[in-house]
């Protein structure tokens, strides 16, 4: 007979909470659950690994006496919501995850003499004008005022962005799950991105869900997030952001920075032909919809409707492009290739053991060989 174990039912109803999901679905997943709350069985230690793995627990938290007090290590902003509403697990787990890798990598660049970056925080505490960060931005980034325009579509856009930001130093972690797990996928109105801020390894997450006209907006956001020295996570819903002076702050610079104000105003005409404005930026519509507004050229009830309509179109459009993809292309945005390289490279000088850098990747066995021998690059 399997041993049986006693759990505190405040424990099983918090882990339930916890993970979002009702005592139905995980009866449904698990049957003698409803009979553990009841006090008519016990579970057994399997029963209980099978439970920790359906609601997303740290298996050894079952046998506490009373729920931890588990809290975010940033806060997080959400338009025109409470800042208290609770955070989706999905959501905690992956800021976890990323902050686990950032912490692994600061400690590692530190320990080998690796220089602070110097634009971190840089505008911390400090009064400025929007221009003077953008221009800021830009020349550390090493790109011209008009870069977008010199690219041929947003997908362009996106993909130059992006390597310039990790040349400067920057690791972007681009995913829509949670590490490496499908089945636990982060709603795009529940995160659109976060930013973790170190003087030696920042980090900006960006939810490959999301369309990929809303994530460069979203990259420009948290690149006024490293400027200020603030990390955040936020929903972004309709691309606005929430009441809050440093989101209003990063926002106003975002825009600034993909399309600037004085060059927008020069060209408007009475009749707003967000496509043709568009494809002269290199931007896309949905980008520009947003400065309109902020210039006051459209309602937001306009805006509202334009972008409710052009998102539906895109995230349409992803999916139908999408199959099954590359999954080693698919892991060097997920992990960033200069994170990647600082692993493979601390595992090829004895800092850091195999299985640390599975932890670090979740990345495991052949699998892992194979991506740092034939696809790292």
């Amino acid at each position: 007979m399997k041993p049986e174990i006693k759990i505190n039912n405040d424990i099983l109803l918090w882990a339930i909470e916890r993970s979002g999901l009702s005592v139905d679905e995980v009866s449904k997943k698990i049957p003698p659950f409803i009979s553990w709350l009841e006090g008519k069985k016990s579970p057994t230690f399997k029963q209980l690994q099978i439970f920790a793995q359906k609601v997303y627990l740290p298996f050894g938290y079952l046998f506490l006496e009373k729920p931890p007090e588990e809290k975010l290590p940033i806060p997080f902003f959400r338009t025109n919501r409470a800042n208290k509403e609770k955070i989706p697990i999905n959501v905690f787990d992956a800021i976890l995850i990323v902050q686990q890798r950032q912490e692994w990598l600061s400690n590692y660049l530190k320990e080998n003499d690796y220089d602070r970056i110097n634009f971190v925080g840089k505008f911390r505490n400090k009064r400025f004008q929007i221009d003077e960060v953008v221009a800021d931005i830009r020349n550390t980034l090493n790109i011209k005022e008009s870069w977008a325009k010199e690219l041929s579509t947003w997908e362009e856009a996106i993909n130059y962005l992006t390597d310039k930001i990790e040349e400067a130093g920057i690791i972007i972690n681009s995913s829509g799950i949670v590490g490496n797990n499908t089945r636990r996928k982060i709603k795009v109105d529940d995160c659109r991105g976060f930013v973790l801020i170190d003087e030696y390894a920042p980090f900006l997450f960006v939810n490959s869900a999301d369309s990929k006209s809303a994530q460069i907006f979203t990259l420009a956001h948290e690149l006024a997030h490293i400027w200020l020295g603030e990390s955040a996570g936020f929903d972004f819903r309709h691309l606005l952001p929430a009441d809050n002076p440093t989101e209003i702050l990063c926002d106003k610079i975002a825009a600034e920075f993909l399309v600037p104000q004085k060059e927008l105003t020069e060209i408007l005409t009475d009749v707003l032909d967000i496509e043709n404005i568009a494809r002269r930026f290199k931007v896309s519509q949905i980008v520009i919809a947003r400065r309109l507004l902020d210039l006051g050229k459209i309602t937001r009830n306009e805006f509202f409707e334009f972008y409710d309509e052009y998102i539906s179109r895109d995230i349409q459009k992803k999916g139908e492009k999408e199959g099954g993809g590359d999954f080693y292309k698919t892991q060097r945005k997920r992990l960033s290739t200069r994170f990647l390289s600082y692993v493979n490279q601390a595992v090829l000088t004895n800092k850091l053991l195999l299985r640390e850098a599975y932890q670090l990747t979740g990345l495991k066995g052949d699998t892992y060989n194979k991506f740092m021998k034939e696809h790292l690059y």
